[in-house]
């Protein structure tokens, strides 16, 4: 199955252009919030399961926001391709880098993105949502925690997050816009291999970055079982999984994104993301 938020309102997402507003359709069960929908996950497939679709309406897919807009807990994982940390310099880690992409950076799958002074770059890659709390769990039960996966960029600037004495990963990877979901929160079951996905980005129409999820040095399953060992994984919870080769730093001379750039980013299985880069208001 396929969710969307629309206006601040989780979807069914029947067929392309076609969805059902799930709190209108179970005569206001369902709650319309995707968060609060997310902590009854498991009410939201049983009825998107069993309802019927003659209440579903057409919509173009520009409306749809990121599915998982209000996040307690934003994980992000560094260096998670071999090919990535190669190009980054980095020896391939022993246990999964973790960060955070403050929740003000979130934004939709589509629209304008402003970007900020300095060295800005892109990092396509798969996001999970946890439609379960999740402490202490056990890899091979992983995915069952799962609500979803959707397509997130990482972006980052670099010059920020290179600052010292001590890297700010954090920070420079936060600016407004720097977290774009969507368009859709696609159920792991629907997926014909969940743990291989094509997923790759395209800039003004060339293709940067490629990469399939089943080259993560810990996949999915891993990494939810380390971060839950030591924080509870909350429903709603987003998790950026890491980025394959090509970003614009690991390129001779490095790229950076400019005012102007179409950023296309996809998931095959998923859909894509359409995003253009515009200059700071004066």
């Amino acid at each position: 199955m396929q969710f969307a938020s629309i206006s601040g309102r989780l979807h069914q997402v029947i067929s392309p252009g076609r969805v059902l507003d799930l709190n209108t359709a179970s005569g206001g069960d369902l709650p319309a919030n995707p968060h609060q929908a997310y902590e009854r996950w498991d009410d939201v497939l049983a009825f998107a399961a069993g309802t019927r679709h003659e209440n579903a309406h057409e919509v173009s897919e520009q409306m749809f926001g990121n599915p998982a807009p209000q996040p307690r807990q934003v994980f992000a994982i560094g260096l998670n391709y071999a090919d990535h940390a190669a190009e980054s310099d980095f020896a391939v880690p022993e246990s999964p880098p973790v960060f955070t992409k403050f929740v003000t950076s979130l934004t939709g799958p589509f629209g304008e993105i402003v970007v900020p002074p300095g060295q800005v770059d892109w990092e396509v890659e798969l996001v999970t949502v946890m439609g379960r709390r999740a402490h202490r769990v056990a890899a091979e039960d992983a995915w069952s925690y799962v609500a979803g996966v959707s397509i997130g960029q990482d972006i980052s600037e670099r010059v920020l997050q290179r600052s010292g004495p001590v890297p700010q990963f954090s920070l420079g990877k936060s600016h407004p816009g720097f977290g774009p979901i969507g368009p859709v929160l696609v159920t792991p079951d629907e997926l014909p291999d969940r743990d291989d996905l094509e997923l790759g980005c395209l800039i003004n129409g060339e293709q940067v970055q490629k990469g399939y999820t089943r080259d993560m040095v810990f996949p999915v399953p891993e990494l939810i079982a380390r971060l839950s060992a030591v924080a509870p994984l909350l429903p709603g919870d987003v998790i950026f999984t890491g980025t394959p080769s090509g970003v614009g730093l690991g390129r001779t001379p490095p790229r950076w994104l400019q005012a102007g750039d179409e950023l296309v980013s996809y998931i095959r299985g998923v859909g894509e993301m359409r995003h253009r880069f515009v200059a700071p208001a004066t």
